[in-house]
């Protein structure tokens, strides 16, 4: 059984959270290129280690989620909080993004337009529908929650920013590879290439497979036992930023008894479809799918 990493408040039920693996934030495939430099991505993992809900982390905890030596873990560490990038606080010494984390993140959201000027339409959308939007990229191995709008007068779902799904088995994961075309799917297999051949074929299976159902639908969603999370569902658009070279995801989601799948294919997903086709519509972008091979 697969394990969420939404949280679900107010439901009757408990929270439940997935587990973190050691390989989440492995290096990449490509890290044996003499052009790449380990240091700095092992300084980046680091960072990509801490979750919103960490109330800060110890150099054992760092060294478990990224597989990095202890040792390398606190070298790193010492560094980054020299440049700001972590804070170390007295109380229990754990580690905290820092005042230069924040503002780079800050830097790098203004940068793209295009999540403000969605903004409303997606705000109307969760208050229209009693779903969470959001918009997911990709993130090293996984779709990364990176903006999120809840229904008004409405706490008792949600995905916290910063959290990561699992790209094969989440809506917004398939919706993403679904855009890819050709040229970015075979970078996207080559980045990948430690998996196992049967998690690969699965890539390419899901890709065609979204790729027909937006077409088709406007949009793409993962049924049944094959969702990530069964107590979540969620349909899912890709949308092209101009300023981004990938596609992301914007999705619509709650438990599974307010959205079922009968409800998306009837009303979510086609609104969805349509907030998605608004928002190329005010940024002059086309579909996604557009480029595609």
């Amino acid at each position: 059984m697969r394990f969420s990493s939404i949280r679900l408040v107010n439901s009757g039920s408990p929270e439940r959270a997935r587990p973190q693996t050691d390989t989440e934030n492995a290096m990449p495939a490509d890290s044996s290129d003499k052009r790449f430099a380990n240091t700095l991505a092992r300084g980046l993992t680091i960072l990509r280690a801490f979750r919103p809900t960490d109330d800060g982390l110890g150099n054992l905890e760092i060294s478990e989620r990224t597989g990095i030596p202890r040792p390398t873990v606190s070298r790193l560490t010492f560094t980054l909080c020299a440049l700001g990038y972590l804070t170390h606080g007295r109380r229990h010494d754990k580690y905290r993004l820092g005042p230069a984390a924040l503002a780079l993140g800050n830097i790098a959201a203004a940068s793209f337009a295009f999540v403000e000027i969605a903004s409303p339409v997606m705000q109307r959308l969760a208050d229209a529908t009693g779903t969470l939007t959001a918009i997911s990229i990709k993130d090293d191995r996984r779709m990364l929650l990176t903006r999120a709008w809840r229904p008004v007068n409405s706490s008792s779902i949600w995905l916290d920013v910063g959290y990561r799904m699992p790209l094969h088995t989440s809506s917004s994961g398939k919706a993403y590879l679904g855009a890819l075309s050709d040229e970015e799917f075979a970078r996207f297999l080559e980045s990948r290439g430690d998996e196992p051949e049967d998690l690969l074929a699965e890539f390419a299976a899901i890709r065609t497979a979204a790729h027909g159902e937006i077409l088709a639908e406007g949009y793409t969603q993962v049924r049944g036992e094959d969702r990530f999370s069964e107590t979540i569902n969620a349909a899912a658009v890709p949308y092209r930023p101009s300023d981004l070279g990938e596609p992301v995801a914007f999705l619509a989601s709650s438990t599974s008894q307010q959205l079922s799948d009968q409800r998306i294919s009837e009303e979510v997903g086609p609104a969805l479809a349509e907030a998605v086709a608004e928002v190329r519509r005010m940024t002059g972008q086309q579909s996604a799918l557009v480029v595609k091979g």
